[in-house]
């Protein structure tokens, strides 16, 4: 796999393709239309390649900081912005990736703008309810994906224990053992 999905949250999940936001050169996990496309088939939006342009690739970024945008928002406590919002809802507005069933199960197809209004749908369905009050941003300063929290009395502190939680513990014991 060429991408992670830490949050297994569609929407969150796309969001994290730009990893290290406050880096000085952050990692961007979209650098490419087929990389986005491979995006779009391992997160289970299409089981197969939507066909993604150059074109696409920017609508695609748009949507992701635009959604990122409004996560950020949410967690400061801040009203939505108006720009973010028009670009999440008329992404939403486009139809939506078409499943079908034959003999050998499920099979889901989507054109790169049906996939990414499913993506911005995802955001809709988080940014409009109450579990929107669990959204945090990771604990480790060189990580910025965003995540819900629903773990008991919301005390997670990290996107994902097996990547960021585990650096992070590994660091405060040596901390821990320097100080001894």
């Amino acid at each position: 796999m060429e991408h992670a999905f830490p949050c297994g949250n569609t929407s969150l999940d796309f969001v994290g393709t730009l990893r290290a936001r406050r880096n000085q050169e952050p990692t961007e996990m979209l650098g490419s239309a087929d990389s986005l496309d491979a995006w779009f088939r391992e997160s289970g939006v299409s089981d197969t390649a939507p066909g993604a342009s150059t074109a696409d690739l920017d609508a695609a970024l748009t949507l992701r900081e635009a959604i990122y945008t409004l996560v950020a928002g949410r967690i400061a406590g801040d009203d939505y912005q108006d720009d973010p919002l028009s670009i999440i809802n008329e992404a939403a507005a486009l139809p939506s990736p078409v499943t079908h069933l034959d003999h050998h199960g499920k099979h889901t197809q989507a054109t790169p703008a049906q996939a990414l209004s499913a993506v911005a749908r995802d955001a809709i369905d988080i940014l409009s309810r109450p579990a929107s009050d669990v959204l945090k941003e990771c604990g480790r300063p060189e990580c910025t994906q965003v995540y819900l929290d629903l773990s008991r009395g919301s005390r997670r502190e990290w996107c994902a224990m097996e990547t960021c939680g585990n650096k992070m513990k590994a660091a405060a014991y040596r901390a821990r053992k320097r100080a001894a």
